[in-house]
């Protein structure tokens, strides 16, 4: 399948991806200023018109920090978009088994812990409750972290059951505690690179090379408060890094598709 890029230019896509990680922001459902921001609207035919020159087969619909513990627009955006795509939401450690069920029942994978944008204010019942959400309803927790703020983190995002990180954890320098985390057999997202200072072909061998089932790729789009938005040399650059078709079959739909229980 070809794509082109902004200057009209052909690029070889790979043969199928699932979006391990995009965002839905529909006005019509709360949203909640964070750090005084609000996202402009991103509606689901927004998502469908910028990825229409990818072979996308299933997505994963991620809460961002605007959408508090908003479960209404993510039930509505999973209800238009199919069975294909699954959700990752923003919820309390305080919230009941019977909610948790209710919501696996509409296709939501798992829980976002948000310590990058001063969501997540603590860290004590972090493990308790990633397996306390893994022995209910086999949910994981996805960690949006700096990684250079991972010495405080790694010793309990070890103890998870199931985990993944965004963005290849932000930083450069966090480099080798992302890709400490992978060798452990965490999840780490090739996402949000207009937002991260990771050089990313490089980190993509790395983590690549230590656990090839860890990579899920994703758009991040629309890479709301990134200092670029999203775009197709973002896929061509992974393609590039793994340089084989097996190797990137894995990362752009392989490992998402186990990861996030989505049929291929």
């Amino acid at each position: 399948m070809i794509a082109v890029d902004q200057n009209n230019t052909e690029i070889q896509q790979p043969r199928r991806i699932i979006d391990a990680h995009f965002h839905i922001y529909n006005d019509s459902f709360p949203l909640i200023e964070n750090q005084g921001f609000l996202p402009k609207p991103f509606s689901i035919e927004d998502y469908r018109h910028r990825t229409k020159d990818f072979n996308i087969r299933g997505g994963v619909i991620v809460s961002g920090s605007v959408q508090g513990f908003d479960q209404s627009y993510l039930k509505a955006a999973l209800a238009d978009m199919g069975d294909q795509f699954v959700g990752i939401t923003n919820l309390p450690s305080s919230v009941s088994d019977e909610e948790i069920l209710k919501l696996r029942d509409h296709r939501i994978r798992g829980i976002r812990v948000n310590l990058k944008r001063g969501v997540v204010s603590g860290l004590d019942n972090l493990v308790d409750f990633g397996q306390r959400i893994w022995d209910l309803a086999g949910w994981h927790l996805e960690i949006y972290v700096d990684s250079r703020e991972l010495d405080e983190v790694m010793p309990k995002l070890l103890k998870l059951p199931k985990v993944s990180v965004d963005h290849l954890g932000m930083a450069r320098s966090g480099l080798s505690q992302i890709q400490k985390l992978a060798d452990n057999g965490v999840h780490i997202k090739a996402s949000g690179f207009g937002r991260t200072e990771v050089d990313v072909a490089k980190a993509v061998k790395a983590i690549y090379a230590i656990n090839p089932e860890s990579l899920m790729f994703g758009t991040d789009l629309p890479s709301t408060r990134a200092e670029r938005p999203f775009n197709v040399r973002d896929i061509e650059t992974v393609c590039e890094a793994l340089g084989d078709d097996k190797a990137i079959d894995k990362v752009f739909a392989g490992n998402a598709a186990d990861f996030y229980h989505i049929n291929l």
